[in-house]
């Protein structure tokens, strides 16, 4: 018998305008000319080694992936990283399902981060119906077109709207689509109970983002540079509002994962960099780089050239290039994202920094 659930259509749902914000884009955008305030000597020489192994990786054709925390575009460091995969030094950009989620707001409405703890004492902490409502069908409406989660929004920031098609084409997909197709059957099945429950009509559905410049995944898609989403169920505020769909999740969220490891497929004297990511970032590299090798060994090669540096404030007394992988009655050894990383094999550095102060200086040296 199916445990009893939470009825997210009973919830007082409120609309975003009515929210109070921390950050505001406009105000707190970081020019990628601002200098870099805290970096030490060692830090300095650290990312003067990361620049040389990004131009190498670039003349080489090789992936320079960057990964980050939500705090990166929280920051206001959108135009640090819409210049570096402009001007080519990041092939692939990913985040996890809040920086999905601050990226899009800002090019909404221009602000983002609310108060935690006074909306969860209101109960209202993510129960907004713009964001929820247009984040989660922009990701219906991929899983329909067979795009991931970042492209899904990024997508829908760019073109400023969404294609909304009639019932009777959905269920024709669907039928024709039953036996060859499943998946796309199964969204477009999806798609049509999304429309029928929510009463949305068949159409053009115009949704302004007047802050869009300063978009990152909107900038990808018109870029053609992969930026994916990895997020875990439950942990974003999406998933408070009634068009929260698990199924479309999912089908996204999947083709960012694929597309994240061909990436990493393509890292052999390439770059990884890990920023302010201590869960996500290693435990979904860790997944790709073994599918990577796999196939590799199959050829009777193996990625073994690739760099990466990590990213975080935590201070780290261990010296893992150094010493290896610290006992297990050693705090360090506790700090997964180095943890992790020093299992992966190539040569693995870790940085104490800021992720503005990294980015920044990482920016300026390229140059």
């Amino acid at each position: 018998m199916p445990y009893p659930k939470f009825d997210r259509n009973l919830l007082d749902v409120k609309q975003l305008a009515n929210r109070k914000n921390k950050v505001y884009i406009e105000r707190d955008h970081i020019p990628v000319t601002e200098k870099p305030k805290n970096l030490s000597e060692k830090g300095v020489s650290l990312i003067e080694k990361t620049a040389e192994r990004i131009k190498k990786a670039r003349s080489l054709n090789r992936s320079v992936m960057l990964t980050f925390g939500a705090h990166t575009i929280k920051n206001g460091m959108a135009p640090t990283l819409i210049a570096l995969i402009k001007e080519g030094w990041v092939t692939h950009l990913a985040t996890n399902g809040a920086g999905i989620i601050h990226d899009w707001e800002f090019a909404y409405q221009g602000k983002s981060s609310e108060d935690v703890r006074e909306n969860v004492n209101l109960g209202q902490f993510g129960i907004w119906d713009d964001t929820g409502f247009y984040i989660n069908l922009a990701l219906v409406a991929g899983a329909y077109e067979g795009l991931g989660y970042g492209e899904s929004v990024g997508k829908m920031i760019h073109t400023e709207g969404l294609d909304i098609p009639e019932l009777s084409v959905l269920y024709a997909t669907a039928r024709q689509k039953m036996e060859t197709g499943p998946v796309t059957a199964a969204a477009a099945i999806d798609f049509a109970g999304v429309i029928k429950h929510f009463g949305l009509t068949p159409g053009r559905m115009n949704i302004p983002h007047p802050h869009k410049k300063f978009s990152v995944q909107a900038n990808a898609y018109e870029l053609g540079i992969p930026f994916t989403s990895h997020p875990m169920f439950g942990h974003d505020i999406i998933y408070n509002h009634p068009m929260n769909h698990g199924a479309a999740i999912g089908r996204t969220a999947e083709n960012d994962f694929l597309a994240f490891a061909k990436s990493v497929s393509n890292l052999d004297d390439g770059v990884y960099l890990s920023v302010g990511s201590a869960v996500m970032s290693p435990m979904v590299f860790e997944k790709s780089l073994s599918m990577s090798q796999n196939l590799e060994i199959q050829r009777g090669s193996h990625i073994d050239r690739h760099y990466m540096l990590i990213v975080d404030l935590a201070e780290a007394e261990w010296d893992w290039s150094k010493d290896g992988e610290p006992p297990m009655d050693n705090p360090a050894y506790y700090l997964r994202y180095c943890k992790t990383f020093n299992r992966m094999g190539g040569e693995m550095h870790y940085l104490t920094a800021d992720n503005r102060d990294f980015l920044l200086a990482l920016y300026q040296q390229l140059h």
